[in-house]
Formats: structure tokens, C-alpha cells, sequence
């Protein structure tokens, strides 16, 4: 028994009128997200990163010629504001840069530097890292399986094409 399972016991004593069955899946989903979400975190550290910093230098390391910040905010679900108080974060860190867009003379695109390039390419080795090291003991049929359940349960949110 895991926690999980002994919270919809208790459930099921103290409220035997409501099905903690959703839990079963929703309630490990989440102690799952927080347990990836701090131990991604405490991989990025060494680099002087967050995961919500990561989240953008990556996405600029993916494409080339840089992104508006609106396509920047919406790879990775920031507000405006919070993605230009990350952006200035990350501008006076040193790792990217704003630049006139040559293709819409009001706009900006966002590019990384140099020092953010070699960063986003020694975070990336340790993410990955991080990642594969937090793969549950699966099968690689149970992993591709897993995999299609959880992408079917966001599309079902509308959150599938969401980063």
C-alpha cells in the first residue's frame, strides 16, 4: 500500500457516499509531478538554473533564428508578464538577448548568446541525465505504452498541444 491507497481507505471509511477511485490515478499523478519537479530542479541547480529558465533557453536551443517572445510565452504557458520578468532575468544573466525582428520592425525576437548556448547545451545533457534516471523500472512496451495513455489523457484536457 503507498499513500494513495491508504488516503482513499480512510476516504472510503469516514465517506463511503463518494469514489476515491479517480484518485488512484490523479492522486499519484500529482505526487509524481512534485517529485519530478524537485528532483528536475535540483539537476538544474548546478547549472544556476530553474526548470522554468530551462524551459525557455531550451526552446530557443530547438529553433533557429530566435522566437517573439508571444511564441516563447506560449511554448512554455507563461503570462506576458511573467515571461518578461524571465526574459529580463535571463537577458541580465547573460544567456540571451533581444533583437530588432528583421521581418516586423515593432517587433523583438529573443536569441540566445553564446554563454547561453554552452549553457543550454551542458543543462540539456543534465536534464536528459535527470530524466532517465527517474524512469520508472518498465519495460520498453509498458514505458511506449505509458506514454500513449498519459498523451491520450492530455489531449482529452486540451493540453496536448501545450510546449
Amino acid at each position: 500500500m503507498d499513500l494513495i491507497d491508504r488516503m482513499n481507505e480512510q476516504w472510503r471509511a469516514v465517506r463511503p457516499d463518494l469514489d476515491p477511485g479517480p484518485l488512484e490515478l490523479v492522486g499519484r499523478v500529482l505526487v509524481l509531478a512534485q517529485y519530478l519537479d524537485r528532483s528536475v530542479n535540483e539537476a538544474l541547480a548546478i547549472h544556476g538554473l530553474s526548470l522554468g529558465q530551462f524551459d525557455i533557453l531550451a526552446t530557443l536551443r530547438r529553433t533557429t533564428g530566435g522566437l517573439t517572445p508571444t511564441q516563447l510565452m506560449r511554448s512554455v504557458a507563461l503570462s506576458s508578464g511573467g515571461m518578461t520578468s524571465r526574459l529580463d532575468r535571463l537577458e541580465e544573466a547573460g544567456w540571451l538577448q533581444r533583437e530588432a525582428d528583421p521581418a516586423d520592425r515593432r517587433g523583438v525576437k529573443v536569441v540566445l548568446t553564446k554563454a547561453g548556448r554552452e549553457l543550454i547545451d551542458a543543462a540539456t545533457a543534465t536534464r536528459f541525465a535527470e530524466a532517465a534516471k527517474s524512469m520508472p523500472p518498465l519495460s520498453a512496451k509498458e514505458k511506449k505504452d505509458l506514454a500513449g495513455l498519459l498523451r491520450k489523457w492530455l489531449a482529452s484536457l486540451g493540453a496536448g498541444g501545450a510546449a
